[in-house]
């Protein structure tokens, strides 16, 4: 990926609730098909076909973008989610997560935690040590935006997710987003399920330990899923964390380790 870049961003609404988002960071010549690929997706979601879409295309300035490495991934052998989640709360407090504030957490995404018990657009800024909440609307949460993949590292992270099974829009765009979480200041760790009902994988995500995959964290046919960013206050002012979080401009130019899948006792 070289020369100037453009963000490119999308979001789709059902009757209000959303449903779907993705975003790339892409020179000229790929933005054209990279947001028909967008629409295309809004328009076939398994949640339904969108009424309410949002596509927004941005020049990004070269100054301003950084650079880093792709989280290494490990997947974790879990019989069904309710092991998941038992293993994803124990690898959070082993990553510095108090378990008060990772029940708080799970309780909040597996009732829904934007108001009226649905999935929120973005994610929960969760205090690592109380479990408050302190995301501003708990409505949109905190989005991760303007990241991606060089082409290079696009490229051969697909070749070595395509050996593991792997090689899907969940796990890459997963994989990018919570490098981008871990790269800000003040963040201990990550946890994610996805809001698509045929999906039941999640991750938790931290420095020590990369990104950690099961492959069930919620039930089959669950919608409500969502992300919460554990954060450190000590360590970090919540508008400098969010501005980061939102409007940086991060580019992966390197892959990590791909492990293959492992047991619980082995991490």
């Amino acid at each position: 990926m070289s020369g100037d870049l453009f963000s490119i961003r999308m979001h789709s609404n059902l009757e209000g609730a959303h449903i779907s988002g993705c975003e790339r960071l892409a020179p000229v010549d790929r933005v054209e098909s990279l947001a028909a690929a967008m629409v295309r997706r809004a328009l076939q979601h398994p949640k339904g076909q969108a009424d309410c879409l949002s596509l927004t295309i941005e020049a990004v300035s070269p100054a301003s973008v950084q650079t880093t490495s792709l989280l290494d991934l490990t997947t974790i052998r879990a019989a069904d989610y309710h092991q998941g989640r038992r293993m994803a709360a124990e690898l959070l407090q082993r990553a510095g997560v108090s378990a008060l504030a990772v029940a708080s957490a799970v309780g909040y995404m597996a009732a829904g935690a934007a108001p009226g018990g649905t999935s929120m657009r973005g994610a929960m800024l969760v205090d690592a040590v109380d479990g408050t909440r302190l995301e501003p609307d708990p409505s949109r949460g905190v989005r991760a935006s303007r990241m991606d993949l060089s082409e290079s590292a696009e490229t051969e992270l697909r070749q070595r997710l395509a050996l593991r099974g792997l090689d899907n829009p969940h796990v890459r765009e997963a994989l990018v987003l919570a490098t981008k979480v871990m790269s800000a200041p003040g963040i201990v760790a990550e946890l994610c399920w996805s809001d698509d009902p045929d999906y039941t994988a999640g991750y938790v995500a931290s420095r020590e330990y990369g990104y950690v995959r099961f492959a069930h964290l919620k039930p089959h046919g669950e919608e409500r899923g969502g992300r919460a960013f554990f954060v450190c206050r000590q360590e970090v002012e919540l508008e400098p964390l969010i501005a980061y979080l939102e409007r940086s401009v991060l580019l992966i130019t390197e892959v990590g380790e791909i492990g293959g899948p492992v047991d619980w006792e082995d991490v």
